[in-house]
């Protein structure tokens, strides 16, 4: 489904992905974890084409998304929603509102047919009785069930979810997780998440991805990285990464 070979992305004089390759099964959560710094976001921005590589290629369902012209991008965007950590809802709208904005504005459909839509999205995340709120109204976590609820909508084949529990509690964490790994059990859509919520994350994710200096240290079952060998992986879980590494590793 989604391919990310030999990529390289610097600002400045900061390197941040460094021949970095990632292959990401279809119809499966991989979550993509890391030391704050690492490059998790950058990763996530060059899969839907909001940065290119300086070198390398991305691949979406086989097709490259590097050297496209906007609308050919646009074409492949289509296929994708976004998650963002702060849910990145219109503060000038109604609940309503931001949940109806992509039907409104990508396709023809009708008053009603958008309302039931979005009855629909609504309920799927949990929410009722929120159509006329605001979104400074609402809890921290009812704001994210909004945004999953308006990603859903266009019946995405790619979610990325860009830190999608920050600066929630723990329980409130642990709800949208779930509501995150339920969701795309029902759609069977193609989930990435960027995620620090260790070991949180193991419980949902089919698939781990830990980043460190700018390449893909390992890949694998969130089972397969919870009993990893690596020294590096293994002090990322237990917390204690925090210096230098001892182990080889470039």
């Amino acid at each position: 489904m989604i391919k990310m070979i030999d990529i390289h992305k610097s600002f400045g004089s900061q390197v941040v992905l460094n021949g970095l390759n990632l292959s990401i099964p279809a119809g499966e959560i991989t979550a993509v974890i890391g030391p704050s710094g690492e490059g998790k976001s950058v990763l996530i921005k060059h899969i839907i084409g909001l940065l290119k590589p300086e070198r390398g290629d991305v691949l979406i369902e086989g097709k490259s998304i590097v050297g496209l012209h906007r609308s050919q991008l646009n074409q492949i965007r289509e296929k994708f929603a976004m998650v963002f950590q702060n849910a990145a809802l219109f503060d000038s709208m109604t609940v309503y509102e931001n949940v109806a904005f992509p039907l409104e504005e990508k396709t023809n459909l009708d008053r009603e047919e958008i309302n039931q839509q979005v009855k629909i999205a609504l309920q799927e995340v949990g929410l009722k009785n929120v159509n006329s709120k605001y979104p400074d109204e609402l809890s921290g976590g009812m704001k994210k069930r909004v945004g999953l609820a308006r990603a859903l909508l266009l019946k995405p084949q790619i979610i990325l979810f860009d830190e999608p529990t920050t600066g929630l509690d723990p329980v409130i964490r642990r709800a949208i997780h779930q509501l995150i790994k339920e969701t795309q059990k029902k759609f069977g859509f193609t989930a990435v998440i960027v995620s620090h919520d260790i070991p949180d994350i193991f419980d949902v994710a089919h698939n781990i991805a830990m980043l460190y200096q700018g390449k893909i240290l390992q890949f694998g079952t969130a089972d397969e990285i919870v009993n990893s060998e690596h020294p590096v992986v293994r002090q990322f879980i237990s917390g204690s990464l925090d210096g230098p590494i001892n182990s080889g590793v470039a």
